[in-house]
């Protein structure tokens, strides 16, 4: 059984073209639909399929110390198109993949936490992609759409 003993970077690169590392970050979930429906018939059953369009949402949480979360929330505000990318750190071998990339990122939700007397407080923010790509260490790379 592996150590995982690997850290994965969270970087955004914004329409500038300037690469931010998303940093202290506590989560980032992503999250991929691709609904398929099977297509029946009178006269037979499974005789096909029906592809939905794909959705690609995220969530991340982020400390809000620094200066990371307000570059996403005037993100959010100026509603710019980023790309997210995650990908294991230089020192990494334990992920499956090389790099993932969700594409033309829009925030559509941003949900700071209560300030209070001991701890930072963080802000969450979800959104969706308008496309992504998965780079494995072995096999091909996929993009979609």
């Amino acid at each position: 059984m592996a150590d995982w003993n690997t850290r994965l970077a969270v970087t955004y690169t914004d329409q500038d073209g300037n690469t931010v590392s998303v940093t202290p970050i506590d989560t980032f979930t992503p999250s991929f639909s691709l609904s398929a429906e099977v297509l029946h018939s009178i006269e037979a059953t499974h005789i096909g399929v029906v592809y939905s369009p794909q959705a690609i949402s995220f969530s991340m949480s982020v400390k809000a110390i620094g200066d990371v979360a307000a570059k996403l929330t005037s993100l959010a505000l100026e509603g710019k198109r980023f790309d997210i990318v995650l990908q294991e750190t230089d020192d990494g071998s334990d992920w499956s993949y090389k790099k993932l990339v969700m594409k033309e990122c829009i925030i559509t939700s941003a949900t700071p936490t209560t300030a209070t007397i001991s701890g930072a407080p963080s802000a969450t923010f979800s959104g969706f992609s308008l496309g992504a790509s998965s780079e494995p260490k072995t096999g091909a790379a996929v993009e979609i759409p």
